[in-house]
């Protein structure tokens, strides 16, 4: 990945970025950490709105959503320390994926449903809703501390991130995302990339809104959960091209993220195919005497 010397001229982008951060007594309140509590609470109310809408009970909201935070947390984290061929990341404060936030909250909240015997079908397909709209919050979270940025970039918009994390320094962007520059610049020169945390607030609330318009759908139960994956695995396969990363070693220079993305879409379709007929084992959204499954 090179960043080319006619860039140069624009390498001091108009946007300067601060993150966001407060010291309270001995605590130190992030906006990462805030984007994060809202992403849950608007999960939370949006998922106990759509069971109330089709009838169902909204009992088991707390223990889904408490089963997601735990889950996504540890998902997160884990798949970072696997990332850095480093278990004791862990227990860092940077450091959390997407994809290992979402399959561990995925796999937390399928284990509560199948020990309170709900219906995994039948609960993912209301959860499907709540998701994009959480996960476009969440983002905001990766702006806030100026986390999760892209490749160096001098059009419009591009972004300095003088107190990222890390900062988008020539040194940073070399040592940790390959990025070649033009010889000459100093390893502590902070350099302009695209805003990807920006692009993933704006398609996160693009999904929920196509989400929201299908949340009445004449599908059977689980068809919305399959459209959440297709749109999510489309959304993060095409917000990779952008961002910095290090890891692009596979057919065509597509990176892991990206190969996960594929795989995601493609069950997501499956899944939606799977479930296209409502029939006696596959009911509808609104049918109350579903068998769980």
């Amino acid at each position: 990945m090179t960043f080319q010397s006619h860039l140069m001229p624009g390498i001091f982008a108009s946007i300067v970025h601060h993150p966001v951060s407060y010291q309270i007594g001995p605590f130190q309140a992030t906006g990462f950490g805030l984007a994060m509590l809202l992403a849950f609470v608007i999960g939370q109310i949006i998922l106990t709105k759509e069971l109330e809408r089709r009838g169902e009970s909204t009992a088991p909201v707390g223990d889904i959503v408490f089963a997601a935070v735990v889950g996504g947390l540890l998902g997160a984290k884990l798949y970072y320390a696997v990332l850095m061929h480093d278990m004791t990341a862990i227990f860092s404060r940077a450091g959390f994926v997407f994809w290992g936030g979402l399959m561990g909250g995925i796999i937390a909240v399928i284990l509560v449903v199948l020990k309170k015997k709900l219906g995994v079908a039948r609960m993912s397909d209301a959860v499907a809703v709540a998701l994009p709209a959480a996960y476009s919050i969440g983002r905001t979270g990766c702006w806030a501390v100026g986390d999760d940025y892209g490749r160096p970039f001098s059009g419009p918009l591009s972004v300095l991130f003088p107190e990222g994390a890390p900062p988008s320094t020539v040194g940073n962007m070399s040592k940790m995302f390959g990025v070649q520059f033009p010889p000459g610049l100093s390893p502590s020169e902070v350099v302009s990339v695209y805003p990807t945390q920006i692009y993933e607030v704006l398609m996160g609330f693009v999904m929920f809104l196509i989400i929201w318009r299908f949340r009445a759908h004449k599908h059977a139960v689980g068809w919305l959960f399959g459209f959440y994956c297709l749109l999510a695995g489309i959304e993060r396969f095409i917000v990779e091209f952008f961002r910095a990363k290090d890891d692009r070693f596979f057919i065509g220079g597509l990176t892991s993220a990206q190969m996960i993305a594929l795989g995601f879409a493609l069950f997501g379709a499956v899944w939606m195919y799977m479930r296209w007929n409502v029939t006696p084992a596959a009911p509808g959204i609104y049918s109350r005497r579903a068998p769980a499954r």
